[in-house]
């Protein structure tokens, strides 16, 4: 057995038997240096796994998962809420709208779909049961619109795509993302908002939401309406880089959080920063581990190989990559999003230089696929987040999930055969998209 095959072989068997995707990757990775090169060269394992993490970039993962953390905890989401139903008021299918609007204003500022997915949700489902709505239905609906956070900046999966290939500009990959990520969210919405009028969900006056008042509802939402413009803006202006953005994004977080909406205590910020620090460790160790795997699949040749065999399937373009595409969405249903960039990253980049992709359109195209994945079952981490707060079943949800998962699929063939969705507005911005 050739060491590529053995190396691959390892890998694969420990994700069947269960063991997490990072010591997945960092035996895989041995395996391939004990049999394809040699035990001797374990001892480039502490670099490699340092090497991994230490890059400036990362640093801003951290910091976008504490900015959300914070503000889901602050109440930023229920204001939100208020003041999209001002702007919407009461209609039948008016509901869809705002989960749609306030999970892509939320993704603006926390770059984390299973976050948002529980901040809105926990707002969102009562008054949707109120009105009508299956839990099943509102559940999925608020997984699947909240996956648009792995596109809409900052996004944490884009931030790894863009340490992953050498002298990618990031803000490119952000500004990239802002109309596909409305697109994914116009795609959920469509749908919904016929299915809801058809089925007659918000119909009665019983059902129907009050109508806050705009002026008030704007007045108490518009800190957080900042968040977004202050991180785009600073991106767009040059004021910062995007990981000062991160560090000013968690300050302006808890200034509001503390100032504003009064929220925080010392005890609530501890409990944040724990939690955060968790969420960042479990992230940066599969990163760390997975330099192992992809130094030793470089060194032997593995993924360079992998690639031929991907060429000798089909040497046509677009066959290739539908091919790719479906491939990723596969393993969107069973791993998260990291572990996908960091797995299939380094087999893809011989692809995208031999048809001379454009490398910043195809890593949101990997985006949109993965987000599918965010609420498709059978892992599904956002719909696992929204079918607890419904306290309900996740295969009552499979359904709604194959429905919704089709709606995101033809945004995402949209932005396949239509490039320019993708890099106007980093074109336009001035940002390298190669």
């Amino acid at each position: 057995m050739s060491p590529d095959l053995f190396m691959l072989l390892s890998f694969a068997l420990c994700l069947m038997i269960g063991m997490p995707v990072a010591y997945s990757l960092g035996i895989g990775g041995a395996v391939g240096i004990i049999f394809g090169l040699s035990p001797d060269m374990l001892a480039t394992l502490g670099t490699n796994t340092y090497n991994s993490v230490a890059k400036y970039p990362l640093i801003a993962i951290p910091l976008f998962i504490l900015t959300g953390i914070v503000f889901e905890r602050v109440g930023v989401a229920a204001s939100l809420v208020t003041f999209a139903q001002s702007i919407i008021g009461r209609r039948p299918g008016g509901l869809t709208l705002v989960v749609v609007m306030v999970c892509l204003i939320m993704a603006g500022m926390s770059g984390s779909g299973p976050a948002d997915a529980a901040a809105v949700a926990m707002v969102m489902l009562p008054s949707m049961t109120k009105a009508g709505y299956p839990r099943a239905f509102s559940a999925t609906m608020i997984a699947a619109s909240s996956s648009t956070a792995i596109l809409i900046p900052p996004s944490i999966a884009l931030i790894l795509y863009s340490v992953m290939l050498p002298g990618m500009d990031l803000r490119a990959l952000f500004a990239a993302g802002l109309f596909p990520g409305i697109l994914a969210g116009i795609s959920i919405l469509i749908p919904c908002y016929f299915i809801a009028r058809i089925r007659g969900w918000e119909k009665s006056e019983t059902d129907a939401i009050e109508r806050p008042p705009f002026r008030q509802s704007f007045i108490k939402a518009l800190p957080a309406l900042f968040a977004p413009v202050i991180i785009l803006g600073g991106l767009r202006s040059g004021l910062f880089t995007p990981t000062e953005a991160a560090a000013v994004a968690v300050a302006y977080g808890l200034f509001i959080g503390v100032v504003v909406y009064r929220q925080l205590t010392w005890r609530s910020l501890f409990d944040m920063f724990n939690e955060a620090a968790k969420l960042s460790g479990i992230i940066l160790l599969i990163i760390a581990l997975a330099g192992i795997f992809a130094w030793a699949g470089t060194t032997l040749g593995t993924f360079t190989k992998l690639a031929e065999a991907m060429l000798s399937i089909s040497d046509n373009a677009w066959v290739l990559l539908i091919l790719i595409m479906i491939l990723v969405l596969f393993a969107g249903m069973l791993l998260d999003a990291i572990s996908i960039y960091l797995i299939l990253t380094p087999v893809l980049i011989p692809l995208i230089n031999h048809f001379e992709w454009n490398p910043v359109w195809f890593g949101i195209l990997l985006a949109m696929n993965i987000a599918i994945g965010q609420f498709t079952p059978p892992v599904a981490v956002n719909l696992l987040v929204t079918t607890k707060v419904a306290n309900i079943r996740l295969e009552h949800t499979f359904g709604w999930a194959m429905l919704f998962m089709l709606a995101m699929f033809s945004a995402l063939l949209i932005v396949m055969v239509f490039p320019g969705i993708t890099l106007w507005l980093p074109e336009y911005l001035g940002f390298a998209t190669y």
